[in-house]
């Protein structure tokens, strides 16, 4: 392997994906796996929810877990954590719910933040004491979005959630920055997920499309691969930073 192959192979690299059952979480596992990691694909089913044409490799393995109980959080990463270490986090899992804000309930309101933010700081804490002892470098890569810089209708207590990812992703980066941890994270734009079909009709579909310089939807691979360069070798001099894969709709404006 040449040295332009090491900066980006993530051979011998334990990695941890939270949502990964489907969609842009099960990409990215794949993507990681692809790359040479051994990735854990962890997701409340434990398993793949939606058909999958890509060719699932033998390093990817599919674990149940549901990163809003703090002590199942604390026992899954311990158990892979003890066999394998863990030297990348992905928390990717995320909900959402379109209400107007003068209807949104308590219980919608907290479940969003429990899994989108709560969670989020969960998995940090249990990852912590393996990431430090990493002989890769430490990385928590936490998916944000769009949403912490723009306001969107009829989803605040998302845009509240993922505002605060972005405050965690910095704060831990200062923090952890002595401890062998590099914190960063990305915002999405707009992809396929079964989250953004959750909210769009074919109003907001037009309005985002055409507030987009680049006029299109986002390719599941073209997030994965943000995801791929930061577990790599060749970000090892970034931390606490936000990366926008949105086809220039942040430059934009809304």
């Amino acid at each position: 392997m040449n040295k332009l192959e090491l900066l980006f192979s993530l051979k011998g690299i334990t990695i941890i994906v939270t949502g990964a059952s489907s969609g842009l979480g099960l990409d990215q596992a794949i993507t990681l796996a692809e790359c040479g990691a051994r990735v854990y694909a962890l997701s409340r089913t434990g398993n793949i929810k939606t058909r999958q044409e890509r060719e699932i490799p033998d390093n990817l393995i599919f674990k149940k877990l549901d990163v809003t109980d703090r002590s199942e959080v604390s026992a899954v990463f311990k158990e892979i954590g003890d066999q394998h270490g863990i030297d990348v986090l992905v928390n990717n899992a995320g909900i959402t719910k379109r209400t107007r804000a003068e209807h949104v309930t308590a219980e919608d309101w907290e479940a969003i933040h429990r899994v989108n933010t709560d969670a989020v700081f969960y998995c940090c804490q249990a990852a912590y004491p393996y990431l430090k002892k990493s002989k890769h470098v430490g990385r928590i890569i936490n998916i944000s979005s769009m949403a912490s810089y723009l306001g969107f209708s009829e989803v605040v207590p998302y845009n509240s959630s993922k505002s605060a990812v972005l405050g965690i992703t910095r704060g831990l980066a200062v923090e952890w920055s002595a401890d062998n941890i590099l914190v960063n994270s990305v915002s999405p734009g707009w992809f396929p997920s079964e989250m953004n079909l959750q909210v769009m009709d074919a109003d907001r579909k037009e309005k985002i499309l055409s507030r987009m310089p680049l006029h299109r939807f986002g390719k599941p691979i073209e997030l994965s691969a943000m995801i791929c360069f930061l577990a790599s070798p060749s970000a090892t001099y970034i931390t606490g930073q936000d990366f926008s894969v949105d086809g220039g709709a942040l430059a934009f404006g809304y």
